[in-house]
């Protein structure tokens, strides 16, 4: 059982790393940032399971916190007023839910990890826009319209992100079984 518990929290710390290092690996397009930080938010999800993948999550956001320049603009506590920290905490919850709808079957198939990143996705966008918009209106007092929110919030990158949880869904298919006969063997043959 100790065995699994290392194993547990030496996966969280990676999926935590993997997710900064995310926020660094940009694609240059006009406008907004488009990072890999969903692609590993979706993944810990899918491999680790709900509680596991937002718990990796949880530490890449409490590093940005408590002042590691983890985030794509820095890091500290004065990032929960950014109009985008509404996003980290979609990451969150979205890897819960995606790891949660994914580990309903053995061995899930393509189409149900495709879904579960794309119920993911839009609890990102949906967490994520409406951070933006209530901090932009009542904190900054710089309100943001509807239609930019949208059209920055959401259409200009989701084409990108809706690529991302079809890469994460090829992924997770590979990566499930390989994770899932590790786990067995740990199980089985304790040190």
């Amino acid at each position: 059982m100790k065995t699994m518990q290392t194993r547990n929290l030496m996966i969280c710390a990676l999926f935590a790393a993997l997710i900064a290092a995310g926020a660094f690996i940009k694609i240059p397009i006009p406008v907004v940032p488009f990072t890999l930080q969903l692609l590993f938010t979706m993944l810990a999800g899918l491999l680790l399971g709900g509680k596991l993948g937002a718990i990796s999550v949880g530490v890449y956001i409490l590093m940005g916190l408590i002042g590691l320049p983890v985030f794509v603009e820095g890091g500290g506590i004065a990032y929960i007023f950014k109009p985008t920290f509404g996003y980290l905490i979609g990451f969150a919850v979205a890897s819960y839910v995606t790891g949660c709808i994914a580990h309903q079957a053995a061995l899930p198939s393509f189409r149900r990890l495709l879904a579960a990143n794309l119920i993911g996705l839009v609890i990102v966008y949906a967490l994520g826009m409406s951070y933006c918009y209530i901090i932009s209106r009542f904190y900054l007092a710089a309100p943001i319209g509807l239609w930019p929110l949208f059209l920055y919030g959401f259409i200009l990158s989701a084409p990108g992100d809706i690529m991302l949880c079809f890469l994460g869904a090829m992924l997770g298919k590979r990566l499930i079984p390989i994770i899932r006969r590790q786990s067995v063997s740990i199980k089985e043959n304790p040190l």
